[in-house]
């Protein structure tokens, strides 16, 4: 197991290379390892919410879409049109309509990616099933 774990480790010096090749180092070289991590274990430490990102840009695009507007109304009720706070009202805006708009790509293609999956399943049951009474 630890061979695993420095095999998958990226090696790197802890001092810099001189430019002077002449001179000798004063002690050992020393390695630091980085242990690279895989899918499954960014599942485990995160769990499971890199593959919820709907979820968590819903709130945040409802709540700026909210300020987008309030910040918008107030600015053009004081008939500031062309101001600084007018943009960024319009900013605010398209930015929480932007964010709604990719929870719903995210989770629209998470609906068909689950579609898909029962369907595989469903075709593979099937399928072992003819082969047992066959």
């Amino acid at each position: 197991m630890p061979e695993e774990d420095n095999k998958d480790a990226m090696r790197t010096p802890a001092t810099p290379d001189k430019a002077n090749n002449n001179e000798r180092p004063a002690g050992p070289v020393t390695t630091v390892n980085i242990p690279l991590v895989n899918e499954v274990q960014l599942t485990a430490a995160t769990g499971g919410a890199e593959l919820s990102c709907y979820r968590c840009t819903v709130p945040f695009g409802v709540v700026v879409l909210i300020a987008g507007i309030v910040v918008t109304a107030v600015a053009y009720s004081f008939n500031s049109h062309g101001s600084i706070i007018s943009y960024f009202g319009l900013v605010l805006l398209s930015a929480g309509l932007v964010l709604l708009a990719s929870s719903a790509v995210c989770w629209k293609v998470r609906l068909e990616r689950k579609k898909e999956r029962r369907r595989e399943s469903q075709t593979a049951l099937v399928a072992n099933q003819r082969s047992i009474f066959t």
